[in-house]
């Protein structure tokens, strides 16, 4: 059995041999990684580099000695935040001597922060500089959509999230459909398979027409510890969620557990039940609006239908349309009485001249007379058509008279000013404008043409 280090060093019986730097160095190593191959250190950070080959270099410290530390990219990848000078941790590793310059150095395998949690740390590391960098400002977030058609669900399809999403969505938004982008959401590869099903969601987006498209996403999951939820932590999800032309829920968790996530997205929701809501409220919304518009137009049209009806009642009972009638029918009846006249006149005249003529006959003697009879009878014939020729003139003449009258009245009727271009001008509550006094700027006038009306507003008066 070999001797130990120590013992092979300290043993005069042996016939020393010295050993090179090189030797020696090589079974310090030896010794010193079998008798350190897992160790726990508790210490201050100081002088952290963060290499460009991705390796760690800082020292342990605590106060009277130190330590040199190195943690190779294989290992750091894995622990959640980024170390800094004056952070106390503790970690674990083995010890291990670099030959060349021989020195020992702790090679760290995890890293932890002392009183905070790693996590902790990490959160606020990476919201602080998200935040810096204006990730999470309100002005840049995007609106939903007022009436979202079309919803897409990034999360797990077989954890509760999705059906209680689901089944809000089918009980208070029937109109609404859903399409699940299925992804992990927890464990070492959910962040890059929730950044990759949001950018999924939009590369659907830009291959559809309009109506096909996603309108809102809901990214989330249920509840979980801190490491369950991490995935949603992660710088890239978040900034997935910023790159994103669809407007994105994030619903992670319970109300008091809050994700980078939340931030970076456009809203907030507590619960994915509580995302459920939001989209099926907007709903809601559009439908209360449409009733409330619609009972708005009834309400309009039915106060329009009145008050055409109350402005022809008006119209129908002013004193143009009430005596036109009247007028007209004493005009008919003065011309009815002028024809019966005339019709009695000319009868009477005829029969008084065939009286006459009768009675001039029996008087005189046959002999000598057929002449003269035959000449009477001529000129009695002549006599009645100048008659009939005479009340024919008489009626033409007050036909003519009869036209000019109803010419007259027709000009006074509103309706025959409107055909010669004339207009009538009303108020909105009905009164007539004669003067410029009687109206204000910005005054609503309704004109009335002869075919159809016209609004206006009063932009100045003389």
């Amino acid at each position: 059995m070999s001797k130990s280090l120590l013992q092979s060093l300290f043993d005069e019986t042996e016939e020393r041999r010295p050993l090179t730097v090189s030797e020696i160095n090589l079974q310090v190593r030896s010794e010193i990684e079998r008798r350190f191959a897992s160790v726990w250190v508790e210490g201050e950070i100081v002088n952290f580099m963060d290499a460009r080959s991705g390796h760690w270099y800082f020292t342990l410290h605590d106060g009277l000695s130190q330590l040199k530390a190195a943690c190779y990219k294989g290992s750091n990848y894995k622990i959640r935040f980024q170390p800094f000078d004056g952070l106390q941790v503790r970690v674990r590793g083995r010890l291990t001597l670099y030959e060349p310059k021989g020195e020992y150095q702790m090679m760290v395998e995890s890293l932890e922060p002392v009183g905070e949690g790693a996590l902790k740390v990490a959160f606020e590391q990476i919201r602080s500089k998200l935040a810096a960098e204006g990730l999470f400002d309100e002005a840049i977030k995007r609106p939903l959509p007022a009436f979202p058609k079309k919803i897409g669900v990034v999360t797990s399809p077989t954890g509760a999230a999705f059906f209680d999403i689901l089944h809000v969505l089918s009980r208070r938004a029937r109109s609404v459909s859903i399409i699940l982008i299925p992804t992990r959401v927890q464990g070492e590869t959910a962040g890059y398979e929730i950044s990759q099903a949001i950018r999924f969601a939009n590369q659907f987006n830009a291959g559809v027409v309009s109506k096909d498209k996603i309108d809102v996403l809901i990214v989330g999951r249920g509840g979980g510890s801190a490491e369950d939820l991490w995935a949603f932590n992660e710088e890239l999800v978040a900034r997935t969620i910023r790159l994103s032309e669809i407007p994105v829920i994030s619903a992670v968790g319970h109300e008091v557990d809050f994700t980078i996530a939340d931030f970076a997205a456009d809203l907030r929701a507590a619960t994915p039940s509580a995302a459920a809501e939001i989209v099926a409220q907007k709903e809601e919304d559009i439908c209360r609006y449409l009733e409330s518009r619609t009972s708005d137009l009834e309400q309009l049209i039915n106060y329009r239908l009145l008050k055409a009806q109350s402005g022809l009642q008006s119209l129908s009972l002013s004193r143009v349309f009430v005596e036109f009638p009247n007028s007209v029918k004493e005009l008919d009846y003065e011309i009815n009485d002028l024809q019966q006249r005339m019709r009695s006149i000319i009868l009477e005249n005829s029969k008084n001249k065939a009286e006459r003529l009768a009675l001039a006959t029996a008087r005189l003697s046959p002999l000598g007379l057929t002449a003269k009879l035959g000449g009477y009878e001529t000129r009695l014939a002549l006599l009645g058509k100048r008659q009939i020729f005479a009340g024919s003139e008489i009626a033409a003449i007050k036909a003519k008279d009869l036209g000019i009258m109803m010419a007259k009245l027709d000009a006074l009727s509103p309706l025959s000013v409107l055909n010669r271009g004339f207009s009538i001008t009303e108020k909105e509550n009905g009164e007539i404008v004669r003067n410029s006094k009687q109206t204000q700027t910005g005054d609503k006038l309704n004109i009335r043409l002869a075919n159809g009306k016209l609004s206006a507003e009063v932009l100045a008066s003389e």
